[in-house]
Protein backbone atom coordinates (compact mmCIF):
# COMPACT_ATOMS: atom_id res chain seq x y z
CA UNK A 1 0.00 0.00 0.00
CA UNK A 2 2.74 2.37 0.77
CA UNK A 3 4.49 2.29 -2.56
CA UNK A 4 1.21 2.47 -4.67
CA UNK A 5 0.51 5.53 -2.51
CA UNK A 6 4.06 6.88 -3.02
CA UNK A 7 3.59 6.30 -6.91
CA UNK A 8 0.20 7.81 -6.96
CA UNK A 9 2.19 10.68 -5.06
CA UNK A 10 4.58 11.37 -7.70
CA UNK A 11 2.61 10.56 -10.29
CA UNK A 12 0.07 13.43 -9.69
CA UNK A 13 2.39 16.08 -7.66
CA UNK A 14 5.50 15.97 -9.75
CA UNK A 15 6.27 18.92 -10.25
CA UNK A 16 6.77 20.08 -6.54
CA UNK A 17 8.39 16.54 -6.16
CA UNK A 18 11.19 17.67 -8.83
CA UNK A 19 11.49 21.11 -7.43
CA UNK A 20 12.15 20.29 -3.62
CA UNK A 21 14.77 17.35 -5.41
CA UNK A 22 16.16 20.54 -7.11
CA UNK A 23 16.14 22.42 -4.14
CA UNK A 24 18.38 19.59 -2.42
CA UNK A 25 20.32 18.92 -5.22
CA UNK A 26 21.88 22.65 -5.40
CA UNK A 27 22.13 22.47 -1.54
CA UNK A 28 24.29 18.74 -2.20
CA UNK A 29 26.13 19.66 -4.75
CA UNK A 30 27.68 23.35 -2.95
CA UNK A 31 27.86 21.27 0.18
CA UNK A 32 29.99 18.44 -1.42
CA UNK A 33 32.28 20.93 -3.03
CA UNK A 34 32.85 22.42 0.47
CA UNK A 35 33.39 19.38 2.16
CA UNK A 36 36.03 18.43 -0.24
CA UNK A 37 37.62 21.97 -0.13
CA UNK A 38 37.31 21.63 3.53
CA UNK A 39 38.86 18.13 3.86
CA UNK A 40 42.23 19.61 1.15
CA UNK A 41 42.46 22.74 2.51
CA UNK A 42 44.82 22.28 5.19
CA UNK A 43 47.30 21.11 2.90
CA UNK A 44 46.87 23.54 -0.16
CA UNK A 45 46.71 26.21 2.29
CA UNK A 46 50.01 24.86 3.53
CA UNK A 47 51.55 24.88 0.31
CA UNK A 48 50.40 28.20 -1.01
CA UNK A 49 51.70 29.73 2.23
CA UNK A 50 55.27 28.08 1.95
CA UNK A 51 55.64 30.42 -1.28
CA UNK A 52 56.03 33.37 1.61
CA UNK A 53 58.84 31.79 3.10
CA UNK A 54 60.63 28.74 4.96
CA UNK A 55 59.27 27.73 8.38
CA UNK A 56 62.18 26.55 9.94
CA UNK A 57 65.82 27.95 10.06
CA UNK A 58 69.05 25.93 11.30
CA UNK A 59 71.90 27.84 12.79
CA UNK A 60 75.46 26.41 14.11
CA UNK A 61 75.01 25.22 18.07
CA UNK A 62 75.50 28.22 20.28
CA UNK A 63 75.07 31.07 17.96
CA UNK A 64 73.17 33.89 19.11
CA UNK A 65 69.99 34.65 17.31
CA UNK A 66 70.54 38.57 16.18
CA UNK A 67 68.91 40.53 13.78
CA UNK A 68 70.97 40.63 10.22
CA UNK A 69 71.61 44.03 10.44
CA UNK A 70 73.68 43.35 13.74
CA UNK A 71 75.38 40.28 12.07
CA UNK A 72 77.76 42.38 10.03
CA UNK A 73 78.57 44.51 12.56
CA UNK A 74 79.63 41.41 15.26
CA UNK A 75 82.57 39.23 14.58
CA UNK A 76 81.78 36.08 12.70
CA UNK A 77 81.54 32.65 14.28
CA UNK A 78 84.81 30.27 13.61
CA UNK A 79 84.99 28.90 10.14
CA UNK A 80 84.97 25.25 12.13
CA UNK A 81 81.61 26.23 14.40
CA UNK A 82 79.51 26.59 11.32
CA UNK A 83 77.38 23.68 9.82
CA UNK A 84 79.07 21.63 7.18
CA UNK A 85 77.76 21.09 3.49
CA UNK A 86 78.55 17.62 2.92
CA UNK A 87 75.48 17.14 5.74
CA UNK A 88 72.88 19.26 3.87
CA UNK A 89 71.44 15.87 2.18
CA UNK A 90 70.45 14.69 5.99
CA UNK A 91 67.82 16.95 5.57
CA UNK A 92 66.22 14.85 3.42
CA UNK A 93 67.05 11.92 5.41
CA UNK A 94 64.06 12.19 8.50
CA UNK A 95 61.20 10.70 9.28
CA UNK A 96 58.78 13.46 7.41
CA UNK A 97 61.45 13.78 4.71
CA UNK A 98 58.21 13.98 2.03
CA UNK A 99 57.22 17.13 3.91
CA UNK A 100 60.47 18.54 3.32
CA UNK A 101 59.62 20.84 0.28
CA UNK A 102 62.74 22.17 0.07
CA UNK A 103 66.07 24.04 2.10
CA UNK A 104 68.20 26.93 0.83
CA UNK A 105 71.68 27.25 2.84
CA UNK A 106 73.44 30.88 3.30
CA UNK A 107 76.82 32.43 3.62
CA UNK A 108 76.82 36.20 4.33
CA UNK A 109 79.49 38.78 4.05
CA UNK A 110 81.04 42.22 2.39
CA UNK A 111 83.25 41.96 -0.89
CA UNK A 112 84.63 45.03 -2.92
CA UNK A 113 82.59 45.39 -6.17
CA UNK A 114 83.73 46.96 -9.64
CA UNK A 115 81.63 47.10 -12.60
CA UNK A 116 83.61 47.54 -15.93
CA UNK A 117 81.17 47.75 -17.52
CA UNK A 118 81.41 51.52 -17.08
CA UNK A 119 84.58 52.46 -17.37
CA UNK A 120 83.84 56.32 -15.80
CA UNK A 121 82.17 54.85 -12.94
CA UNK A 122 84.09 52.00 -12.03
CA UNK A 123 85.58 52.64 -8.71
CA UNK A 124 85.09 50.06 -6.04
CA UNK A 125 82.36 49.69 -3.67
CA UNK A 126 82.16 47.94 -0.64
CA UNK A 127 78.77 46.03 -0.43
CA UNK A 128 76.90 42.82 1.75
CA UNK A 129 77.43 39.29 -0.45
CA UNK A 130 74.75 36.46 0.03
CA UNK A 131 75.69 33.10 -1.15
CA UNK A 132 72.92 30.75 -1.63
CA UNK A 133 71.04 27.55 -3.53
CA UNK A 134 68.99 28.93 -6.45
CA UNK A 135 67.92 25.93 -7.94
CA UNK A 136 70.69 23.33 -7.12
CA UNK A 137 70.56 19.67 -7.64
CA UNK A 138 71.66 18.13 -5.07
CA UNK A 139 72.27 14.15 -4.42
CA UNK A 140 69.94 12.72 -1.73
CA UNK A 141 68.68 9.15 -1.08
CA UNK A 142 66.08 7.64 -3.22
CA UNK A 143 65.25 11.18 -5.36
CA UNK A 144 68.26 11.06 -7.98
CA UNK A 145 66.85 14.03 -9.63
CA UNK A 146 66.09 16.34 -6.45
CA UNK A 147 66.42 20.70 -6.85
CA UNK A 148 66.23 22.87 -3.88
CA UNK A 149 66.76 26.69 -3.17
CA UNK A 150 65.28 29.49 -3.07
CA UNK A 151 63.74 29.39 -6.39
CA UNK A 152 61.43 26.70 -4.91
CA UNK A 153 61.12 27.59 -1.22
CA UNK A 154 61.13 31.78 -1.56
CA UNK A 155 58.48 32.65 -4.60
CA UNK A 156 57.92 35.98 -3.18
CA UNK A 157 61.49 36.66 -4.11
CA UNK A 158 60.46 38.74 -7.66
CA UNK A 159 63.46 38.62 -10.17
CA UNK A 160 63.16 41.14 -13.07
CA UNK A 161 65.37 39.25 -15.59
CA UNK A 162 66.20 35.52 -15.09
CA UNK A 163 67.41 33.52 -11.96
CA UNK A 164 70.73 32.43 -12.10
CA UNK A 165 72.29 29.34 -13.15
CA UNK A 166 73.97 27.27 -9.79
CA UNK A 167 77.12 26.45 -11.45
CA UNK A 168 77.89 29.38 -13.74
CA UNK A 169 79.02 33.22 -12.32
CA UNK A 170 75.63 34.58 -12.43
CA UNK A 171 73.92 36.83 -9.86
CA UNK A 172 71.27 39.19 -8.67
CA UNK A 173 71.35 41.92 -7.29
CA UNK A 174 69.24 43.54 -4.64
CA UNK A 175 66.84 46.62 -6.46
CA UNK A 176 68.06 48.95 -3.69
CA UNK A 177 71.62 48.60 -4.57
CA UNK A 178 71.26 48.56 -8.10
CA UNK A 179 69.37 51.59 -8.22
CA UNK A 180 71.89 53.10 -6.11
CA UNK A 181 75.05 52.19 -8.58
CA UNK A 182 73.14 52.02 -11.43
CA UNK A 183 73.87 48.62 -12.22
CA UNK A 184 71.26 46.80 -14.80
CA UNK A 185 70.86 43.06 -15.88
CA UNK A 186 73.55 42.20 -18.16
CA UNK A 187 76.28 43.76 -16.45
CA UNK A 188 79.18 41.83 -15.45
CA UNK A 189 80.30 42.68 -11.86
CA UNK A 190 84.32 41.60 -10.22
CA UNK A 191 83.77 40.88 -6.73
CA UNK A 192 86.69 41.04 -4.55
CA UNK A 193 87.83 39.90 -1.19
CA UNK A 194 91.44 38.57 0.06
CA UNK A 195 92.98 37.48 -3.31
CA UNK A 196 89.88 36.05 -4.06
CA UNK A 197 88.50 37.38 -7.67
CA UNK A 198 85.14 36.60 -9.44
CA UNK A 199 83.42 38.29 -12.30
CA UNK A 200 79.64 37.66 -12.61
CA UNK A 201 77.20 38.68 -14.84
CA UNK A 202 74.19 40.10 -13.61
CA UNK A 203 71.07 37.99 -14.49
CA UNK A 204 68.15 39.87 -12.68
CA UNK A 205 67.41 42.15 -10.80
CA UNK A 206 65.67 40.99 -7.05
CA UNK A 207 62.99 42.50 -4.92
CA UNK A 208 61.91 40.46 -1.91
CA UNK A 209 61.34 42.84 0.86
CA UNK A 210 64.57 42.15 2.85
CA UNK A 211 68.18 42.53 3.78
CA UNK A 212 69.04 40.79 -0.11
CA UNK A 213 67.71 43.88 -1.60
CA UNK A 214 70.86 45.30 -0.92
CA UNK A 215 73.03 42.89 -1.21
CA UNK A 216 74.34 40.29 -4.52
CA UNK A 217 73.15 37.32 -4.71
CA UNK A 218 75.77 34.79 -5.98
CA UNK A 219 75.82 30.57 -6.21
CA UNK A 220 76.47 29.41 -2.63
CA UNK A 221 80.36 28.06 -4.16
CA UNK A 222 80.93 31.82 -5.11
CA UNK A 223 79.76 33.03 -1.67
CA UNK A 224 82.18 30.68 0.02
CA UNK A 225 85.38 30.85 -2.26
CA UNK A 226 84.87 34.57 -1.63
CA UNK A 227 84.27 34.51 2.17
CA UNK A 228 87.21 31.90 3.10
CA UNK A 229 84.10 29.50 3.81
CA UNK A 230 84.57 26.32 1.37
CA UNK A 231 82.40 23.41 2.79
CA UNK A 232 80.70 25.58 5.53
CA UNK A 233 77.60 27.37 5.50
CA UNK A 234 76.30 29.83 8.34
CA UNK A 235 72.50 28.79 8.17
CA UNK A 236 69.92 26.93 6.35
CA UNK A 237 66.29 27.83 5.67
CA UNK A 238 63.95 24.91 5.63
CA UNK A 239 60.41 25.03 3.97
CA UNK A 240 58.25 22.19 5.75
CA UNK A 241 54.57 20.80 5.32
CA UNK A 242 53.19 20.81 9.01
CA UNK A 243 50.44 20.54 9.99
CA UNK A 244 48.62 23.21 12.55
CA UNK A 245 49.68 23.22 16.35
CA UNK A 246 47.75 21.89 19.32
CA UNK A 247 47.63 20.86 23.23
CA UNK A 248 50.27 17.84 22.60
CA UNK A 249 52.70 20.22 20.43
CA UNK A 250 53.00 22.97 22.87
CA UNK A 251 53.37 20.48 25.34
CA UNK A 252 56.16 19.62 23.53
CA UNK A 253 57.18 22.67 22.74
CA UNK A 254 57.59 23.75 26.81
CA UNK A 255 58.95 20.55 28.04
CA UNK A 256 59.40 17.22 25.45
CA UNK A 257 60.52 15.09 28.92
CA UNK A 258 56.93 15.80 30.19
CA UNK A 259 55.40 13.29 27.33
CA UNK A 260 54.91 10.04 28.21
CA UNK A 261 55.59 7.17 25.94
CA UNK A 262 52.54 7.52 24.02
CA UNK A 263 51.89 11.03 23.53
CA UNK A 264 55.65 11.21 22.16
CA UNK A 265 54.82 9.03 19.75
CA UNK A 266 52.04 10.48 18.59
CA UNK A 267 54.16 13.78 18.80
CA UNK A 268 57.08 12.39 16.93
CA UNK A 269 54.66 10.59 13.91
CA UNK A 270 52.60 13.63 13.69
CA UNK A 271 53.96 16.58 11.24
CA UNK A 272 54.07 19.44 13.71
CA UNK A 273 56.78 22.45 12.93
CA UNK A 274 58.48 21.24 16.56
CA UNK A 275 58.69 17.67 15.81
CA UNK A 276 59.92 18.34 12.30
CA UNK A 277 62.81 20.57 13.78
CA UNK A 278 63.40 17.43 16.63
CA UNK A 279 64.30 15.31 13.95
CA UNK A 280 66.18 17.85 11.87
CA UNK A 281 68.01 18.55 15.13
CA UNK A 282 69.11 14.67 15.50
CA UNK A 283 70.29 14.36 11.89
CA UNK A 284 72.51 17.69 11.47
CA UNK A 285 75.61 17.72 13.86
CA UNK A 286 76.80 20.85 15.37
CA UNK A 287 73.16 22.61 14.63
CA UNK A 288 70.29 24.19 16.18
CA UNK A 289 66.75 24.13 14.64
CA UNK A 290 64.88 27.07 14.90
CA UNK A 291 60.66 26.95 14.30
CA UNK A 292 59.61 30.63 12.31
CA UNK A 293 56.92 30.22 14.55
CA UNK A 294 55.41 33.41 13.06
CA UNK A 295 54.84 31.32 10.10
CA UNK A 296 53.82 28.44 11.70
CA UNK A 297 51.35 29.85 14.07
CA UNK A 298 49.88 31.59 11.24
CA UNK A 299 49.37 29.06 8.99
CA UNK A 300 47.18 27.17 11.90
CA UNK A 301 45.27 30.83 12.13
CA UNK A 302 44.53 30.91 8.74
CA UNK A 303 43.31 27.44 8.14
CA UNK A 304 41.09 27.59 11.25
CA UNK A 305 39.38 30.65 10.14
CA UNK A 306 38.74 29.58 6.35
CA UNK A 307 37.05 25.91 8.11
CA UNK A 308 35.39 28.09 10.33
CA UNK A 309 33.89 30.03 6.79
CA UNK A 310 33.38 26.82 4.87
CA UNK A 311 31.53 25.92 8.18
CA UNK A 312 29.66 28.76 8.56
CA UNK A 313 28.54 28.74 4.61
CA UNK A 314 28.00 24.80 4.52
CA UNK A 315 24.97 25.38 7.72
CA UNK A 316 23.85 28.69 5.83
CA UNK A 317 22.80 26.31 2.68
CA UNK A 318 21.55 23.66 4.99
CA UNK A 319 19.51 25.97 6.57
CA UNK A 320 18.17 27.45 3.50
CA UNK A 321 17.59 24.05 2.08
CA UNK A 322 15.13 23.17 4.66
CA UNK A 323 13.03 26.13 5.11
CA UNK A 324 12.85 25.66 1.19
CA UNK A 325 11.79 22.11 1.48
CA UNK A 326 9.44 23.24 4.38
CA UNK A 327 7.21 25.61 2.42
CA UNK A 328 7.20 23.22 -0.91
CA UNK A 329 5.99 20.20 1.75
CA UNK A 330 3.38 22.66 3.80
CA UNK A 331 2.03 23.74 0.46
CA UNK A 332 1.78 20.00 -0.57
CA UNK A 333 0.13 18.36 2.61
CA UNK A 334 -2.14 21.05 3.03
CA UNK A 335 -3.74 20.16 -0.10
CA UNK A 336 -3.50 17.08 0.64
CA UNK A 337 -5.63 17.51 3.94
CA UNK A 338 -8.94 15.55 2.47
CA UNK A 339 -6.46 12.37 1.93
CA UNK A 340 -4.89 12.38 5.32
CA UNK A 341 -8.62 12.76 6.76
CA UNK A 342 -9.70 10.23 4.34
CA UNK A 343 -6.35 7.89 5.51
CA UNK A 344 -7.04 8.64 9.46
CA UNK A 345 -10.79 7.82 9.19
CA UNK A 346 -10.61 4.40 7.51
CA UNK A 347 -7.85 4.00 10.88
CA UNK A 348 -4.71 5.17 9.32
CA UNK A 349 -2.37 6.07 12.81
CA UNK A 350 -0.38 9.01 13.07
CA UNK A 351 3.08 6.88 12.54
CA UNK A 352 1.52 6.06 9.16
CA UNK A 353 0.92 9.44 8.30
CA UNK A 354 4.27 10.60 9.05
CA UNK A 355 6.24 7.38 7.48
CA UNK A 356 4.29 8.37 3.99
CA UNK A 357 5.11 12.34 3.79
CA UNK A 358 9.10 11.04 5.62
CA UNK A 359 9.19 8.50 2.48
CA UNK A 360 8.37 11.00 0.04
CA UNK A 361 11.01 13.45 1.41
CA UNK A 362 13.59 10.71 1.77
CA UNK A 363 13.25 9.88 -1.82
CA UNK A 364 13.43 13.76 -2.90
CA UNK A 365 16.57 13.76 -0.14
CA UNK A 366 18.51 10.64 -1.58
CA UNK A 367 17.60 11.36 -5.46
CA UNK A 368 18.94 15.43 -4.96
CA UNK A 369 21.78 14.05 -3.02
CA UNK A 370 23.18 11.75 -5.54
CA UNK A 371 23.02 14.51 -8.73
CA UNK A 372 24.48 16.88 -5.77
CA UNK A 373 26.80 14.95 -5.28
CA UNK A 374 28.51 14.83 -9.07
CA UNK A 375 27.74 18.12 -9.17
CA UNK A 376 30.09 19.01 -6.04
CA UNK A 377 32.85 16.75 -7.62
CA UNK A 378 33.16 19.07 -10.39
CA UNK A 379 32.20 22.33 -8.63
CA UNK A 380 35.44 20.98 -6.13
CA UNK A 381 37.77 20.84 -9.53
CA UNK A 382 36.76 23.92 -10.78
CA UNK A 383 37.38 25.67 -7.67
CA UNK A 384 40.34 24.35 -7.11
CA UNK A 385 42.36 25.17 -10.04
CA UNK A 386 40.37 28.79 -9.42
CA UNK A 387 41.82 28.85 -5.89
CA UNK A 388 44.92 26.63 -5.70
CA UNK A 389 46.04 25.91 -9.51
CA UNK A 390 45.09 21.91 -8.41
CA UNK A 391 42.51 19.54 -8.48
CA UNK A 392 41.18 18.84 -5.31
CA UNK A 393 40.37 15.40 -3.90
CA UNK A 394 37.42 14.38 -4.12
CA UNK A 395 37.19 11.87 -1.10
CA UNK A 396 34.67 8.98 -1.34
CA UNK A 397 33.68 9.51 2.74
CA UNK A 398 31.53 12.59 0.94
CA UNK A 399 28.97 10.77 -0.60
CA UNK A 400 27.59 8.98 2.22
CA UNK A 401 28.01 12.07 4.31
CA UNK A 402 25.96 13.82 1.52
CA UNK A 403 23.36 11.78 1.64
CA UNK A 404 23.06 11.32 5.14
CA UNK A 405 22.95 15.08 5.13
CA UNK A 406 20.45 15.28 2.25
CA UNK A 407 17.88 13.22 3.85
CA UNK A 408 18.28 15.04 7.55
CA UNK A 409 17.56 18.55 5.38
CA UNK A 410 14.19 16.85 4.10
CA UNK A 411 13.33 15.17 6.96
CA UNK A 412 13.90 18.52 8.91
CA UNK A 413 11.83 20.85 6.12
CA UNK A 414 8.79 17.64 6.63
CA UNK A 415 8.57 17.66 10.36
CA UNK A 416 6.62 20.64 11.69
CA UNK A 417 3.97 20.57 8.26
CA UNK A 418 3.96 16.98 8.83
CA UNK A 419 2.95 17.26 12.60
CA UNK A 420 0.47 20.20 11.52
CA UNK A 421 -1.78 17.80 9.26
CA UNK A 422 -1.78 14.59 11.39
CA UNK A 423 -2.78 16.70 14.37
CA UNK A 424 -6.10 17.40 12.66
CA UNK A 425 -9.19 15.42 13.48
CA UNK A 426 -10.85 13.76 10.28
CA UNK A 427 -14.40 15.19 10.55
CA UNK A 428 -13.11 18.81 10.56
CA UNK A 429 -10.47 17.44 7.29
CA UNK A 430 -13.43 16.33 5.79
CA UNK A 431 -15.92 18.51 5.84
CA UNK A 432 -13.77 21.10 4.73
CA UNK A 433 -13.31 23.18 8.39
CA UNK A 434 -9.89 22.99 8.38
Amino acid sequence: MLWTMLRQSWRHDSGRKWLATTTIFLAAGLISALLAISITIGDKMSVEMKRYGANIEITPEGQVQLPYALKNALASMDKEDLILESELPNIKNIFWRNNIIGFAPFVRGSVVVSNHEKPAGSESHKVALVGTFFDQSLAVPDEPDYHTGNKIIAQYWKVNGQWPDDSQAQALVGQSIAAHMGWKVGDALTLTQGEQTFTVHVTGILTNGGAEEDAIVVPLHIGQALLNLQGRVESVNVSALTVPENALSKKARENLESLDSDEYDLWFCTAFVSSISFQLEKALSNASVHPVWQVAASEGIVIAKIQSLLFMVTLAAFIAASMGIASLMTNAILQRSKEIGLMKSLGAHNWQVYLLFYAESMICGLLGGSLGCLAGWGLAKVMGYALFGSSITFHWIIIPLILVISVVMTVCGTYFPSRRIAALYPIEVLYGRQ
